[in-house]
């Protein structure tokens, strides 16, 4: 048991996941699919209105093509280790999943496309690296991971402006839920400041009502 907290199983347990949908995916119909991307819970915007609320986090579980789960599933392998490391597995856990809904929402209010894929968690990951460089800013360690994370982010946007088909406002709203998600969650090796706490946490809640409500207006 000592051996297993040891190793990033959460990691491991989501990539397994991913996987599997996706084998199953393939044989049911292909992962490029519209229908078999349908059925099995990407982000469809009239779907989530008429009342698939579920939607804003199977997304986070699909793939769209054999590129894409590879990508993803690189970029998770060694980014989730060192987020799971540093959070722990709840947290680490939590942070990935409210990251996913927050990119997924942010999709939802502002692109129509079908859409689906773990980037938008994936740059939540990204976001608490973020929190950890401002909340520890005198750890050298730390802060020089962040700015390496900061690096990424602004390269991945970057591509993203120039790249047809990537859903931008998922990986902004993953970005910035993780970095809010994080400062709730906190770490396990020091304490994060109550107030950053309280702001993060009021922030998160109304940047969700506020994305839900436009995807429900339906401008896209």
């Amino acid at each position: 048991m000592s051996r297993l907290r040891g190793k990033p199983y959460i990691t491991y347990g989501l990539l397994a996941i991913m996987v599997i949908v996706f084998i199953i995916m393939s044989l049911m119909g292909g992962t490029e699919n519209g229908v078999t991307l349908f059925n099995f819970g990407a982000k469809y915007n009239p779907a989530i209105r008429a009342g698939d609320y579920w939607r804003l986090i199977t997304p986070v579980f699909i793939h769209i093509g054999f590129t894409h789960i590879l990508m993803n599933g690189i970029t998770l392998y060694f980014i989730g280790q060192y987020v799971e490391q540093i959070f722990g597995h709840v947290r680490y856990l939590i942070i990935f999943l409210v990251s996913g809904v927050m990119g997924n929402l942010a999709s939802f209010a502002f692109s129509s496309n079908l859409s689906a894929g773990a980037s938008t968690a994936i740059f939540g990951l990204f976001g608490a690296f973020m929190m950890l460089g401002e909340s520890f800013s005198n750890n050298p360690a730390i802060v020089s991971m962040a700015k390496t994370f900061l690096l990424f982010i602004v390269l991945n946007i970057g591509t993203d402006i120039f790249v047809q088909g990537i859903d931008i406002a998922g990986h902004i709203g993953g970005l910035v839920g993780g970095f809010l998600i994080a400062y709730l969650v906190g770490v396990s090796f020091a304490k994060v400041s109550p107030v950053k706490r309280v702001i993060a946490t009021i922030m998160l809640v109304v940047i969700a009502v506020v994305l839900f409500s436009l995807g429900m207006q339906g401008n896209f």
